[in-house]
């Protein structure tokens, strides 16, 4: 990368690091169960509740308590099953259609992180109806207030209940970006493991690894604070702890609580201080080719931190020493290779592969030149690469 481009971006990611006290991040005020959610929009006059969701969810009946238990309280809900991994513009402007058409006032996001990502974007174009939703792409371009949002997570991984972002895919030419702003963070959360205990092993595992690659991705990148350090080494330590367990016995319910803790903390670390090119890639590969975001992030997190080297041996010593996998007198690149080799033992076991089978080789350079656009500048990663330097991480994966 030419030195001006490096000074640019690095010029942008310390002003925003500067900025951190003073922008208006907050953390959504956890709710214990639904009849608390149905006592809170009533007190608000909050009666007619758009709940954001998909089908398989709906068709497995997860859905049926909160439904019931809205209407019990004498609020009107309002169904839209559309929302699917990767969510589109389209998948977005149907429910704003039928947010408007039944004059809702508040929005309800019962799923996993593209579910919650959908219910945001929705809210951004209540808020803003005459912007769309590529031209609030980026940073700050939302502004408005959107309806009260209450985030219910059944994955723990995407953290999405505590961010500031909206990942969406363009449905006309598969761009997939962030919309990231302020009013996005959820109002509200509920955190309930018995919604986790039906998830496949599949879906358990790459949105485990999703959380662990968004507390490591914020622990090593430049913009951390004491508290974002402290909270992405309290998540990777639960879910080194938790994530096999839940793995194999899928119905630890304190296993599963304790992931979707770590998934809340690792939110919160990572929406201050930001992720770096293990997501800057693995949002291309969804894009293109509607790879699963936690598969994409656990197959990349070890060839990418191989890749920045030396430059966070420092960091990943730090977390082996959190962890109680190294000691004082352990070397920083020893102590880095057993982290790495830590998440590389992961997927195995959870038989997570090392290729990502989609990925064709003659996409990669259009893939980068994705890529580098997204994480320079806004990134704060530890080594600043160019478009010809990530297609080195698109051919490790490829299996073309």
């Amino acid at each position: 990368m030419n030195i001006f481009k490096k000074i640019y971006c690095r010029t942008f990611q310390f002003v925003l690091k500067v900025a951190i006290p003073f922008l208006p991040y907050r953390e959504p005020k956890i709710l214990k169960d639904y009849n608390e959610l149905a006592k809170m929009l009533k007190e608000k006059e909050l009666n007619r509740v758009l709940i954001v969701a998909d089908k398989n969810l709906i068709a497995l009946g997860l859905m049926d308590e909160l439904n019931n238990t809205l209407k019990e309280n004498g609020l009107e809900t309002i169904i839209f099953d559309g929302a699917v991994a990767n969510p589109t513009s389209q998948n977005v402007e149907d429910g704003l259609k039928m947010y408007n058409d039944n004059h809702c006032q508040t929005l309800v996001a019962l799923g996993g992180g593209s579910t919650m990502d959908c219910a945001k974007a929705i809210g951004a174009r209540v808020a803003r109806p005459k912007k769309s939703l590529s031209q609030m792409e980026g940073i700050l371009k939302v502004l408005k207030k959107i309806p009260t949002l209450t985030a219910i997570p059944t994955t723990a991984g995407t953290g999405s209940e505590t961010t500031i972002a909206s990942v969406i895919v363009d449905s006309d030419t598969r761009h997939k970006y962030a919309i990231n702003d302020f009013p996005l963070i959820p109002s509200y959360a509920i955190l309930d493991a018995k919604l986790t205990l039906g998830l496949p092993q599949f879906v358990t595992s790459t949105t485990g690894m999703d959380a662990l690659t968004h507390a490591i991705e914020a622990y090593i990148g430049n913009s951390t604070t004491k508290q974002t350090r402290e909270y992405a080494l309290k998540a990777m330590k639960l879910i080194f702890d938790n994530i096999l367990e839940v793995y194999h016995h899928g119905d630890n319910i304190e296993a599963r609580q304790n992931m979707l803790k770590a998934s809340y903390l690792a939110g919160l670390a990572f929406t201050k201080s930001y992720v770096g090119y293990v997501h800057a890639v693995a949002h291309s590969l969804g894009g293109k080719y509607n790879v699963a975001h936690g598969l994409a992030n656990a197959v990349l997190l070890p060839y990418v931190l191989k890749m920045y080297g030396r430059k966070i041996y420092g960091k990943l010593k730090e977390i082996c020493l959190y962890l109680g996998w190294c000691d004082v007198n352990t070397s920083k690149e020893v102590a880095s290779k057993i982290l790495i080799e830590k998440i590389q033992d992961l997927n195995v076991e959870m038989g997570i592969p090392k290729k990502i089978d989609a990925l064709k080789k003659e996409d990669i350079v259009e893939l980068a030149k994705t890529a580098e656009k997204e994480a320079n500048p806004l990134y704060p990663v530890p080594v600043l690469y160019t478009a010809e330097q990530l297609e080195e991480i698109y051919r490790k994966v490829c299996n073309d």
